[in-house]
């Protein structure tokens, strides 16, 4: 699918989008701290984006975003051409109907009080969709296209008395009972036993093959991701990093910040054991107190000083349909008006040798890097 594609069938369109909200200070006093910095996005009909980063980076916020269940400060957000950014809640009623979520932890995300049959029925209720007899069909129906088979068997049951795959499996159908256009899936199998996931993957894609579905699958789970994603999105401390094609973001990574998520993966080698794996240095900095200039550049083994700890680099395309936020991208601006790196041809030399450098310090031998005790791109 090329860019022209996207534009022309696009479902979720992201423009600018921020999120901030206001945190404690003190006994009495708060702050307002930013979440989401500018976020442009677009996800067409049909189309998977999964976006990938470390716990804190935003992924939940930018879905929740999405789905209007965060407050945008700044930007717009045009669902099916249409713009819902501001639209108050009570002419949301179409939208919620065609933009559903499937959330990370179906122990939490289920009312342990209800049945199966009005947990799947409930957004029927919800939107006034069609008779009790019509709506007792469409949840049967919604059952069965999760294999939860026959579906007389499940009505009645608690979700207490379901494994994690099958209550992860309820969630599913009570996303899908409506047949939306977008869905949200919130690591949808984190928190599912590895029996069960491809087959819960598999439910998702049929969805998407059958229906047209769209999805911004969110995960930490690099595998997962090229596996269910056309486009990939990395994520840090709020912004888009890096942004492409599945295949090209995992296998030609650009920017710093994606080669360590790529090295964090363990290799099933036993030899792994008795190596010491390099570690990215430091920890991801807190959204209350975010560094200057880039925001990985604390961490990054090809920061620039005067440059990185400086200027923030905007997020460019440097391929087609790739993009990436960094200064060692000759095309940054705020890099290359750096009169010490002498014009485009030394800072193309430099980001060439200092590439070599992001490699040679994630270079592994039998096991790759991590990024330390908060990371868990793994």
């Amino acid at each position: 699918m090329t860019a022209a594609d996207v534009r022309a069938d696009c479902v979720l369109g992201l423009d600018g989008v921020e999120v901030t909200v206001q945190a404690r200070r003190g006994l009495m006093g708060s702050v307002p701290v930013t979440i989401l910095h500018g976020i442009t996005l677009s996800i067409a009909r049909g189309e998977t984006v999964a976006v990938v980063g470390e716990s804190g980076s935003g992924k939940t916020t930018l879905g929740r975003a999405t789905l209007r269940l965060a407050p945008i400060s700044a930007g717009t957000i045009r669902f099916d051409g249409r713009d819902v950014t501001r639209l108050p809640e009570g002419q949301l009623r179409t939208f919620r109907r065609r933009a559903q979520a499937v959330f990370q932890d179906p122990y939490g995300s289920l009312s342990p009080y209800m049945r199966v049959r009005d947990l799947v029925a409930e957004p029927l209720v919800v939107q006034r969709v069609g008779s009790a007899g019509e709506r007792r069909d469409r949840v049967v129906r919604a059952l069965e296209q999760v294999r939860m088979r026959p579906a007389s068997d499940w009505l009645d049951r608690y979700p207490h008395t379901l494994s994690g795959g099958q209550r992860q499996r309820v969630s599913i159908a009570r996303a899908m009972v409506l047949e939306p256009d977008y869905v949200v899936a919130d690591e949808p199998v984190s928190m599912v036993d590895a029996s069960s996931r491809a087959e819960i993957l598999g439910l998702l894609r049929s969805f998407q093959e059958s229906r047209g579905v769209a999805y911004l699958y969110i995960t930490h789970d690099l595998a997962s991701a090229r596996y269910m994603a056309a486009r990939i999105a990395v994520m840090y401390l709020g912004r888009v990093v890096e942004l492409g094609e599945a295949r090209e973001v995992i296998e030609q990574p650009l920017h710093p910040y994606t080669r360590a998520l790529l090295a964090a993966v363990p290799e099933p080698d036993p030899a792994n054991r008795h190596r010491l794996r390099p570690v990215v240095a430091g920890e991801p900095p807190s959204v209350m107190a975010p560094p200057p200039g880039c925001p990985f550049h604390p961490r990054c083994p090809a920061s620039m000083a005067g440059v990185c700890d400086v200027a923030e680099p905007p997020l460019i395309q440097v391929a087609s349909r790739r993009e990436v936020a960094c200064h060692l991208y000759p095309a940054s601006a705020a890099a290359a008006q750096q009169p010490r790196l002498g014009g485009s041809d030394a800072l193309e030399v430099d980001r060439a040798s200092r590439l070599q450098v992001v490699a040679g310090a994630q270079e592994r031998p039998g096991g790759g890097a991590h990024l330390g005790a908060t990371g868990d791109a793994v």
